[in-house]
């Protein structure tokens, strides 16, 4: 696999990897039998709040891309530039593009509010039961569908003749060429799993007409390549083609997971944690709608079964709060998990996929409110709050591996985390003792390897299928094992039993 055919392209591909908070953008390559990494640029994604209306600011993010590929050619000028670059994103959210494909205003934020009470006017028109049949994706507030049912009847909806999800709308920047990626577009709750084809049922429910999504695409498919007003702003020579990738930032990571066979779950962590199993099919029963369980679709025709958790945006919110009230010993992250990590465990835990904490804001009270509300201990300072949080997020993901596998029937040995949250060994020690199971960490940037490794594999640089690949990347980034504890898990189950209704 780690041999490129004959005039095989090899490298360096170029990963464009979009967060919920920053942008970056990666360069890689195949060799001998590794995949090199290192970093062309980093940027900031901050949301703007505009007349109450929470937005992206997608052109300072087009333009962090710019400066991206700008780094990247500047890094491998010897090189003869990036052989190919790739894009991938958040889910959900998409621009709206006029006939002559300008963008209609800037794309509104999944945290917007905008989307209250949106599900409740989608189960008039078509109910809940049956909207799962058809798409199989976990009800959620920030889904595309309930944002078009929030924004149908605007100017904007009105003059659009185009809908581009997020990282479709970059690459559409850059080449000029519309598409939309299934992994991306089986965020939406528009799309059927089972034939990866857009269900004219759900998109009916809120006035959507498909012809406003451009073909779609699979990962690994051409995307365009750079248009020349991209290359004389970056300096990059020309031709430069773009590859469809896992687009939907998730579907990427889950290639870049180093897992050996399929017996495992995955936790996908950042901002969010996104907890499940790899599937060759859908589960649409409706006692997986009741677990709200998603099936979004997968690189290599796999379906990602999984369940969004709220994830560290609740540290992060913390964080925000405690640094502008200047409070005592949260300025260093190190420190406050050193502190958290002797705090009592499990005194208090919270609901981590509770809608209540999706919104900014007020987020050391909410969680005090929380445990208030159940009956349970406030925390007194913020090293017991961030306890609370971390205790809370490994109770959520060992409840939701174990209901994925109980609806999947797909038997799970080891739990794999990558993203942001690898990197946190308190979370991953919590984790691995909450669930039983050894917890497989890193690596932090499996979202980046996993685009590159569809990139090089388009391009003849690798061969192989989804397991030839992880090994790529077990061997290229070693990730660190925690084993569980001894003690067994009766407290979590104890500490479950506190939430139950």
């Amino acid at each position: 696999m780690n041999s490129p055919s004959a005039g095989a392209r090899t490298g360096p591909f170029a990963a464009v990897d979009l967060g919920a908070s920053s942008g970056r953008v990666l360069l890689g390559r195949p060799v001998d039998g590794r995949l090199v990494l290192r970093e062309a640029h980093r940027f900031d994604n901050r949301p703007v709040r505009v007349h109450g209306t929470l937005h992206w600011d997608a052109l300072g993010l087009y333009r962090g891309v710019l400066d991206g590929l700008r780094a990247a050619a500047a890094l491998t000028r010897g090189e003869g530039g990036p052989a190919s670059v790739g894009i991938d994103t958040w889910g959900v959210d998409f621009g709206l593009l006029d006939g002559d494909g300008a963008l209609l205003g800037n794309p509104v934020h999944y945290r917007d509010t905008r989307t209250e009470g949106m599900a409740d006017e989608v189960e008039k028109v078509l109910p809940a039961r049956e909207l799962y049949r058809l798409t199989g994706l976990q009800q959620l507030p920030i889904n595309t569908l309930y944002q078009v049912a929030a924004a149908r009847h605007t100017e904007g909806f009105a003059a659009a003749r185009q809908m581009l999800l997020m990282p479709d709308l970059l690459s559409y920047w850059l080449t000029g060429v519309a598409g939309t990626e299934t992994t991306i577009a089986s965020t939406t709750q528009f799309l059927d799993p089972r034939t990866r084809r857009w269900s004219p049922r759900a998109a009916a429910a809120v006035g959507l007409d498909t012809g406003l999504f451009p073909p779609l695409r699979d990962a690994g498919d051409p995307a365009g390549a750079l248009l020349p007003e991209v290359l004389a702003e970056t300096g990059l020579d020309g031709p430069v083609p773009v590859t469809a990738v896992g687009a939907h930032d998730t579907a990427s990571a889950v290639v870049g997971v180093p897992a050996e066979g399929d017996r495992f779950a995955y936790i996908s962590t950042g901002t969010w944690s996104l907890a499940g199993v790899e599937l060759p099919s859908p589960v649409l029963t409706e006692e997986s709608r009741l677990a709200n369980f998603a099936n979004e679709l997968g690189v290599d025709g796999t379906v990602r079964y999984l369940r969004n958790i709220m994830g560290l945006w609740l540290l992060q919110e913390c964080l925000r709060e405690w640094r502008a009230d200047e409070v005592p010993g949260t300025g260093n992250l190190t420190g406050l998990l050193e502190a958290a990590a002797r705090a009592p465990g499990l005194r208090s835990v919270v609901d981590a996929g509770s809608p209540a904490f999706l919104a900014p804001g007020g987020m050391p009270e909410r969680i005090a409110d929380a445990c208030r509300s159940t009956g349970q201990p406030v925390p007194r300072d913020p090293a017991e709050t961030t306890r609370c949080v971390l205790d809370s997020l490994a109770l959520a993901h060992r409840q939701v591996i174990a209901q994925a596998e109980r609806l999947s029937g797909r038997e799970v040995e080891t739990v794999h985390i990558v993203g942001g949250g690898a990197r946190n060994a308190l979370l991953c020690r919590l984790t691995a003792d909450a669930c039983g199971r050894p917890v497989v960490a890193g690596p932090v940037e499996a979202t980046a390897c996993g685009n590159l490794l569809v990139q090089a594999r388009s391009a003849g640089a690798v061969r192989g299928g989804l397991g030839e690949l992880r090994a790529l990347v077990r061997t290229s980034l070693p990730p660190l094992r925690y084993p569980p504890g001894g003690e067994g898990t009766t407290a979590w189950e104890r500490a479950a039993a506190r939430l139950a209704p």
